[in-house]
């Protein structure tokens, strides 16, 4: 792959753009796009000037190295299943896998084919949390203790509805755990640590929770992890309506490391401080490198650096840092903080998905509280079951998504 450009596919016409936009900036080549939106894939295409599918199946037999996932939240894992199966490289948009037993066939396929498998969470990759990795690698603030996580997105309801067409669309009933990627994976990243156990509550906010509105699950929740040395990480989203705000913060045994928003404030006790550091200084971070790409990028940059990192693992042949194994620990978070939720908080032990004990223990785990998987046994997807929305909430909705092209229900 040294001497060529990789040749990608992407699923999605949607958020996929963002990674058509950015193929060429590391040396990818766009040839193929698939999504069942005839009228956008057909503009989509012609903008890209290449080849469109309807047909999944199809689409994979198109001849190319690589596939990115920006199809539906909650339905990555069987598409990356088969394209992995398919003999193509994988980088796939968050949740990996709604269920554990999705879990265990994502990391099993990824084993069996031997291709590079890349989870797509871009927000590692802004300026901020790259910058508190590079301090807390240098060990000034120790060793993590304790660490805040917060990723909360609210938005005007027509707004929110522009963006989640379909009575069943996923940003209607994801559960807010499920969404734990954006908060969590920085953390990781930062520190290196690994969730091995957790304690969650859910928030509902009737105010934006149907019959006002279409969207039936609860707008946020608190997820205490355990991590693999010990630490607590508090993780906070997803969509209350109090405030939009992106901010990690790791507190060290020596010192505290934080970002919001990009900003950086790095801060010491007088008595920890040692000579010739500075007891506070806030900055704004540069770039390591490839300031001026990642500037163009979306999410903060993180657009970028998922290309980036997706091509460089191609090319090595080396497993990116969001591997499989950290995408499914992720994935498990969501579901079992979910789990955790309806149990008013219950303790829950994350199963460690290298280990074929843990791996055979959850297999045919496919509990879920989406409707594709609506049956005895499975969830609801708020502590108030599971809603109807209003004919008023119904029928404004369908105002907005007629005129954003929709034509379903």
């Amino acid at each position: 792959m040294a001497n060529k450009k990789i040749r990608v596919g992407v699923i999605g016409v949607g958020r996929g753009q963002s990674f058509m936009q950015g193929a060429q900036h590391c040396d990818m080549e766009l040839v193929a796009i698939c999504d069942l939106w005839k009228e956008r894939l057909r503009d989509v295409g012609k903008r890209y000037k290449v080849a469109t599918y309807t047909d999944y199946d199809r689409f994979l037999e198109h001849d190319m190295d690589a596939v990115v996932l920006a199809n539906y939240c909650h339905d990555h894992a069987p598409f990356a299943v088969k394209a992995l199966d398919a003999g193509l490289h994988v980088m796939s948009e968050c949740i990996a896998a709604r269920t554990m037993g999705q879990c265990v066939e994502l990391v099993e396929a990824v084993e069996r084919s031997k291709r590079i498998y890349m989870f797509a969470e871009n927000y590692p990759y802004m300026l901020g949390c790259q910058e508190l990795r590079r301090i807390y690698h240098t060990g000034e603030i120790g060793d993590v203790r304790y660490a805040e996580g917060e990723y909360n997105h609210p938005g005007e309801e027509d707004w929110r509805l522009s963006l989640s067409p379909g009575v069943n669309h996923w940003r209607n009933w994801l559960p807010p755990t499920y969404y734990v990627t954006h908060a969590l994976a920085p953390l990781m990243y930062i520190t290196d640590t690994w969730p091995v156990a957790l304690n969650a509550l859910s928030i509902a906010e009737k105010r934006t929770q149907a019959p006002q509105s279409v969207k039936i699950s609860d707008v946020g929740s608190v997820i205490l992890c355990r991590m693999d040395n010990g630490a607590v990480f508090r993780i906070w989203g997803l969509g209350m309506s109090s405030i939009h705000r992106v901010r990690y913060e790791v507190h060290g045994d020596l010192g505290l490391a934080s970002t919001l928003h990009g900003e950086v404030r790095v801060h010491h006790e007088p008595w920890m401080r040692k000579p010739g550091v500075l007891t506070d200084r806030t900055y704004n971070p540069d770039w390591p490198e490839f300031a001026e790409l990642a500037n163009k990028a979306g999410h903060g940059g993180g657009d970028f650096w998922t290309n980036f990192n997706f091509a460089n693992a191609i090319r090595s042949g080396k497993q990116p840092y969001l591997n499989v194994y950290r995408a499914t620990a992720m994935a498990a978070v969501s579901i079992l903080g979910w789990k955790s939720c309806l149990q008013e908080g219950q303790n829950l032990v994350l199963p460690d998905f290298k280990k074929k004990a843990d791996r055979n223990a959850v297999r045919d785990d496919q509990w879920s509280p989406f409707p594709e998987d609506a049956g005895p046994g499975q969830p609801p997807v708020s502590l108030n079951g599971n809603l109807k929305p209003s004919k008023a909430a119904l029928k404004q909705a369908a105002k907005v998504w007629r005129a954003c092209g929709y034509k379903g229900k």
